[in-house]
This record gives structure tokens, C-alpha cells and sequence, in this order.
């Protein structure tokens, strides 16, 4: 039984944004502050990745350990009440993100995810990283990203 009428409930849930989130915002802003220019929310790719670089050929998604369930994780809980209903909606967040990136893979595209938790933990580091696997991964292509760079954060 919930605590809070209907209505109330449904206001608290529409106020739960998809997209322009604090951790997406992070990445966003230390990305764009080194060079990197992407797209954002490339609905003609599945799943609409919050960041697309492609010149790199990379998709970042930036998930919430609670809805996309960080596997190890203890932002990863599940409610106590109505166990079943919200058992249900994991499972089907955590499908559709293997579904997409699936049909992402097959199309040809890299995928990264960072965690909301990444981010509280230690977001230098994560951010560091993120830069070193965009790099890394660029498959040969010439890059347009400085020796410095590269040494920084590889």
C-alpha cells in the first residue's frame, strides 16, 4: 500500500527526468570542457543514447543505478512494497537496454555506460577513463585529440 494518494504519486514520478540529469550533465560538461562535440538524444538510434560522438563511432549512456539497475550496486534497491510490480518494470528496463545495445553493436556503433554511482564514487577517475575508452576505441580513424590528452588520461 503506497503512503501518498494516486494523484501524488503520479506527480512525484513525472517530476523523475529522462534526460538533461545531473550525472548526464557531469559527463556532458567535462566532455565538451576537453574537445569532445556529440549529439544528444539521437532518437534515429535505438534507445536515444544521452550522448553520441560520431567521429568516434561511440554511444554513451548514462544510467541510473535504481532504473537500470546497477548489478553489485546499493543505489541498486528494490522497494519493499509492491515487490512484484516493480520486479516487472526492472526486468523490462534491463531488456530493452540489452536489446538496444544489441541492435547498437550490430549497427556498427561502440557503447559505454557510465553509472550514476561512478560518478558520486569518484567522477574524476570515471570521467578520466571515459576519455581514454572514446580514444581507445576509435578503431584507426586519425585522431583529433592531442598527445597531451592522450597522456593525461590514458
Amino acid at each position: 500500500m503506497d503512503v501518498v494518494d494516486a494523484a501524488t504519486r503520479s506527480r512525484m514520478m513525472s517530476g523523475i527526468r529522462s534526460a538533461n540529469t545531473k550525472p548526464e550533465m557531469i559527463v556532458r560538461r567535462y566532455l565538451h570542457a576537453r574537445g569532445f562535440r556529440y549529439r544528444l538524444h539521437v532518437r534515429a538510434l535505438p534507445g536515444s543514447p544521452d550522448l553520441v560522438l560520431p567521429k568516434y563511432k561511440v554511444a554513451v549512456f548514462v544510467h541510473g543505478c535504481f532504473w537500470h539497475r546497477h548489478e553489485g550496486c546499493r543505489y541498486a534497491t528494490t522497494p519493499a512494497s509492491n515487490a512484484d510490480r516493480w520486479k516487472l518494470k526492472f526486468d523490462s528496463n534491463t531488456a530493452r537496454d540489452a536489446r538496444n545495445a544489441s541492435m547498437l553493436t550490430a549497427a556498427g556503433w561502440r557503447i559505454i555506460v557510465v553509472w550514476e554511482c561512478e560518478l558520486k564514487r569518484d567522477p574524476e577517475e570515471r570521467l578520466g577513463r571515459l576519455v581514454c575508452e572514446i580514444v581507445s576505441r576509435n578503431g584507426g580513424n586519425s585522431l583529433q585529440i592531442s598527445e597531451y590528452q592522450i597522456q593525461t588520461y590514458c
